[in-house]
């Protein structure tokens, strides 16, 4: 009777059912080692990808925002905030590329895409409504990666550290298997009819929660300049 009952328990676990957050957002309200979501993506090679986010924290130091890593490769796709003065990291393939932030502010929501195409070997990041220049990577397909948020990977779903683990609040998060026109990136940004990602869907999430992580209503809604003109 005991063994039946431990093998559902298991059979429950290993079932992950696409949720909507829609409204909602992770909190991380601790440094730790060992908290983290992994959100599940199709197996699939990746030859091209825009990841899109929103996060709120009040951390100067570094902090993993996105980590994708394969089976061979730890950063396969990571983005990843540096010191105040430093920038932002987009990492393909563990190529490394520093991008100078324009207005990351802490404790503010801050909207952040960063694209990739294998094809073209190119690299950007936009960061509330505005892109950076664009950079060379090169890099070649990802293969049935893993993905995390609240931590960074140095080996394959592992390698944890406080040092770089987030604290504060995550939401909205997409991927895509593609480059996203500027256009429907600016209306992630704006929050405003933007189709949801194909590979991660906030509104059809399927995720893991491991350790001391929060899913709670969002506190404030995140809109563009061109909103608050609109409305005042």
């Amino acid at each position: 009777m005991a063994f039946t009952l431990l093998l559902v328990l298991l059979t429950a676990c290993a079932a992950i059912a696409a949720e909507d957050l829609s409204g909602q957002m992770m909190v991380f309200p601790e440094e730790t080692d060992t908290a983290y979501v992994k959100l599940t993506t199709p197996k699939e090679t990746i030859s091209a990808a825009t990841v899109c986010l929103r996060s709120f924290t009040e951390l100067s130091r570094e902090h993993s925002l996105f980590s994708m890593s394969t089976s061979t490769v730890s950063d396969a796709f990571r983005i990843l905030k540096l010191n105040p003065d430093n920038g932002i990291d987009v990492d393909v393939q563990n190529s490394n590329l520093e991008f100078q932030t324009q207005d990351y502010k802490l404790n503010e929501w801050q909207s952040i895409c960063a694209t990739w195409d294998s094809a073209t070997g190119v690299v950007q990041l936009w960061l509330n409504g505005k892109p950076s220049v664009i950079k060379y990577s090169g890099g070649s397909n990802i293969d049935d990666p893993i993905a995390i948020v609240g931590q960074e990977q140095d080996s394959f779903g592992g390698g944890f550290s406080k040092a770089q683990s987030f604290v504060g609040m995550l939401c909205d998060v997409h991927m895509w298997n593609d480059v996203r026109s500027p256009c429907e990136i600016e209306r992630y940004m704006a929050d405003t009819n933007f189709l949801p990602g194909n590979l991660i869907n906030w509104s059809s999430l399927e995720y893991v929660i491991t350790g001391r992580v929060l899913i709670n209503d969002k506190q404030t809604c995140p809109r563009s300049k061109a909103f608050w003109k609109r409305r005042w």
